[in-house]
Formats: structure tokens, C-alpha cells, sequence
């Protein structure tokens, strides 16, 4: 039944989704006419908060990109390589290959979103030597792992909230910072993770298409292959000259590159030791950077690796403006503001946490990044909360703002299962030199997600924090 529902979702996003670029652009357009039919704006209006908005996640998307292209270098280090071969001598089953991607794919974006692209390699590897694998589906078991990203050290709502002077602090909307014991380490979000982690790979095991025919990964290969012709220490060797040179010796200098990786080691223990344990894209980036550098002993071998992980990131790198852009219509016209309100006068005591859950999975659709969409509907949000609480304890509405914040997260997070702006950092590994869109993975992803919003509904209304 599963396996059927699942296809036939499979076929209607085949015939109905459009590439991501084609549906930041219809989003664009929907926000737009959104603005202009709620709100009155004009199409001027919304032109120049388009235009104002377009550039505003620069910064963002260029850590992004830097995140997928740093950890994909760690993936294609020689000891990430044997430890990818000597795991895969123990799998020997389709199911089993689904699950364990699954699995160690949540416990590895818990630690850092960036770090799907590590499950990306193991995946695409585990495809190469097990027969029988329906890869489309395969891909979708690694985008579904990165949903565990929001339960940890890099879920961005948590930490803006406990970052000293956040913009809610400074426009008064929060006293204080908010500590993760409210959120991150919450009982509410441990028991997320059972569900998610446990739960999640239970499901897409069970959910495992049993037909493979014409969707194994050699079914799916280009003309060009999909193996990399040279390993990294080949391609560094054939660039040496054929006689001895002071440049060879500089390119593949272990020790030149290891000054570098202490003193980028050296900072890191500062970090940690004088900031506990204060998890950032900067920081994450820098040990990703660091431990590549490592990995791969050599500038030469350091540069190949970074050449080949950034090969195919110009998805991300184009079409983060655009997503930009539609923050910039709901920001700047107040339709994201309007939104919040609207959640402010449907809520009660009682149901506050599914409708800030709600309206985080729709306002992902517009800005697939929970930074930005917290910009735009947190300030209303936590109004709401505030005048629902009016009378309570200041202890206890921090804690409704808590519930009501990791219920925005749970729900932006989730609605990525049907938003395929994320798998442009999954593409770029998995479906490289194999003929393969993202219609083509979504469908699989439909049944996981009604499932999960049911339960995380339920989990946001009823489970202490």
C-alpha cells in the first residue's frame, strides 16, 4: 500500500514540479500577488522591496555554500574513504543501506546541517556496491536525514535566541536571552529527537520501494560515468614537474600545512574554552576548513579536493537571491508581519504552538532559511505570546516563546520535505553525472511528511517543555 501510495505521489511530482529555479520564481510571483490582494501594496512597492531584499542573505548563502563544499572535502579525505569501504563490507541490503542512511544521516545534520553532505558520499557509495537500491528513493532517505538538523548544535532559531543583543533584544521585544535549557535541551525537543531520529528511520524502512528496475544508479548514469578517473593523491602527483622544483616542494609541503592546521587548531580550543559550547556557521565553517586541511596533508591534495566539492554549487549560489528577494516582499511590504498577526487572533493558551507551527511550515515555501523567516514572522509571533500570557508569570511566558520559537523551527524544517530549494546541496553530490531532478526524489517524501506533521503536532500542543 505504502510502496504504492509512494510511486504515485512519485508520478505527480514527475508530471507537476518544475525545477527549483522555475519554483523560487512562481513563489516570487505568489508572494507578490499575496501582497498586493492583502495588503493593497502596490506593484512598485513590491518591486523595490524585491529589488531591496534580493541582497540581504549574501552573506548567508555564501556560508552555505561554504559549509556544503568545506564538508564535502572532509567527505572525500582517503580516511572518510576507508571508513565508507570498511562500513559498506558490513551492509549488504537495499533496506538495510536505507535505514543506515537514514540514521547516521540525522545523528550527523544534529551536529551540523553542513554535515549531510557527509551522508551524501556514504550514500552515493553505498549505491555503487549494493545491488538493488532504487537510488531516487536513496536520495530522498538522505534529504529526509536532514531534517534532524533544527533539533541541534546548528539549529538557528535556539541560538539566535540565546545570542546576546539579537535583534529581539534590541528592538525590545525580548528582555533577555533566551538559554538553550529552554529549547535546545529542552524535554520538548529530546523527545523530538526520539521521534525524529528513531522514529524517522523506522519510517523510510518501512516506506522502501521494493521495485529498482531502471532506477538502480548505473540505470541512471550519463555517458560521462559517475567515477572520479584519478584519486586525489594521482591528481596531485601528475602535476608535478618532471625534475625537482622549489614550487613542487611548496604545493606538496606536509609541514607548511600543518603550521596552518595547529594554528587553526589553537583557535578552535580558545573558541570552545572561552565561549563554551557555542556552535556558529563561522565557527562550523572554520572546523570544517581546519580538518580538511588535515585530512588531505597538502595545499595541493587540499586544493583538488576543494576543486571537485565545489564543482556544482552554482544552484545554490543564483537562486538564494531570488529566495531573498520573496524575504524582501514579505519584510518590507509586511506581509510576513501580517501573517504573525493573523496567528495572534486564532490562538489561544491552548493552540498557540500548533498554529506558530503552522505558520512556520507555510512561510518556509517562501524563505526556505529559518534565520530570515524568524526575522520576518518572529517580532509577531512573540507579541501574540505575549499578549496571550498577559497576567502570567515572566518565567513562564519565556516559556511559551520558547514553545512557540522551536514550534516555528519544527514546522520550517519539516515543510523542506516538499520545498526542494535544500536539495541543491544534495544534488550536487548524489546526483552528479547521473540523470536525475529534483521531481524525480520528492514524491517519496510526501507520506514522511504527513506522517511527521501529525505527530509533531501533537508533540508541540502536549509535551511539557
Amino acid at each position: 500500500m505504502f510502496e504504492k501510495l509512494g510511486e504515485k505521489f512519485t508520478q505527480i511530482f514527475l508530471k507537476y514540479l518544475p525545477n527549483s529555479f522555475v519554483f523560487a520564481i512562481i513563489l516570487t510571483l505568489i508572494t507578490g500577488i499575496s501582497a498586493i490582494a492583502w495588503l493593497g501594496a502596490s506593484p512598485m512597492e513590491i518591486i523595490k522591496s524585491w529589488y531591496t531584499g534580493f541582497f540581504d542573505l549574501l552573506g548567508f548563502s555564501m556560508q552555505i555554500v561554504l559549509i556544503v563544499i568545506t564538508g564535502f572535502s572532509i567527505a572525500l579525505s582517503p580516511l572518510v574513504k576507508r571508513g565508507i569501504g570498511t562500513l559498506s563490507t558490513y551492509i549488504k541490503t537495499p533496506a538495510q543501506v536505507y535505514f543506515l542512511v537514514v540514521f547516521i544521516g540525522m545523528l550527523l545534520s544534529m551536529i551540523s546541517f553542513g554535515w549531510v553532505v557527509i551522508t551524501c558520499v556514504l550514500a552515493r557509495e553505498l549505491a555503487l556496491r549494493v545491488k538493488g537500491i532504487n537510488y531516487p528513493f536513496l536520495i530522498a532517505c538522505a534529504y529526509f536525514s536532514f531534517n534532524s538538523w533544527v533539533l541541534g548544535f546548528s539549529s538557528s532559531i535556539p541560538l539566535l535566541l540565546n545570542s546576546e543583543n539579537n535583534f529581539l533584544i534590541e528592538t525590545g521585544l525580548l528582555s533577555a536571552v533566551i538559554p538553550t535549557s529552554y529549547t535546545l535541551q529542552s524535554s520538548l525537543n529530546i523527545a523530538m529527537m526520539g521521534l525524529i531520529v528513531i522514529g524517522g528511520s523506522l519510517l523510510m524502512f518501512l516506506l522502501r520501494p521494493k521495485q529498482f528496475k531502471n532506477k538502480e544508479l548505473s540505470d541512471l548514469t550519463l555517458s560521462n560515468g559517475i567515477s572520479e578517473p584519478k584519486t586525489i593523491q594521482e591528481e596531485a602527483k601528475e602535476l608535478k614537474l618532471p625534475f625537482n622544483a622549489l614550487s613542487d616542494k611548496l604545493n606538496n609541503s606536509i609541514i607548511l600545512q600543518m603550521i596552518i592546521v595547529i594554528m587553526g587548531l589553537t583557535y578552535i580550543v580558545f573558541h570552545f574554552s572561552t565561549r563554551g559550547f557555542d556552535l556558529n556557521f563561522n565557527i562550523m565553517i572554520f572546523i570544517f576548513l581546519i580538518v580538511g586541511m588535515a585530512l588531505h596533508q597538502t595545499p595541493s591534495r587540499y586544493v583538488i579536493a576543494m576543486k571537485r566539492s565545489s564543482s556544482n554549487v552554482s544552484g545554490i549560489l543564483f537562486q538564494y537571491p531570488f529566495y531573498a528577494g520573496i524575504m524582501g516582499i514579505m519584510m518590507y511590504t509586511g506581509l510576513g508581519d501580517q501573517l504573525g498577526q493573523l496567528m495572534a487572533e486564532v490562538a489561544t493558551l491552548d493552540s498557540y504552538p500548533f498554529y506558530a507551527y503552522l505558520t512556520g511550515a507555510i512561510v518556509n515555501f517562501a524563505i526556505p532559511s529559518a534565520g530570515g523567516e524568524f526575522a520576518v514572522i518572529g517580532p509577531s509571533i512573540i507579541n501574540a505570546i505575549k499578549e496571550l500570557g498577559t497576567g502570567l508569570p515572566e518565567n513562564e511566558i519565556t516559556a511559551m516563546i520558547s514553545r512557540a520559537s522551536l514550534s516555528v523551527a519544527y514546522g520550517e524544517s519539516l515543510s523542506n520535505l516538499l520545498q526542494p530549494f535544500y536539495l541543491l546541496i544534495i544534488l550536487p553530490i548524489m546526483g552528479t553525472g547521473v540523470k536525475i531532478q529534483a521531481r524525480d526524489v520528492m514524491g517519496y517524501l510526501v507520506i514522511p511528511f504527513l506522517v511527521f506533521f501529525l505527530l509533531q503536532s501533537l508533540l508541540v500542543v502536549y509535551w511539557p517543555l
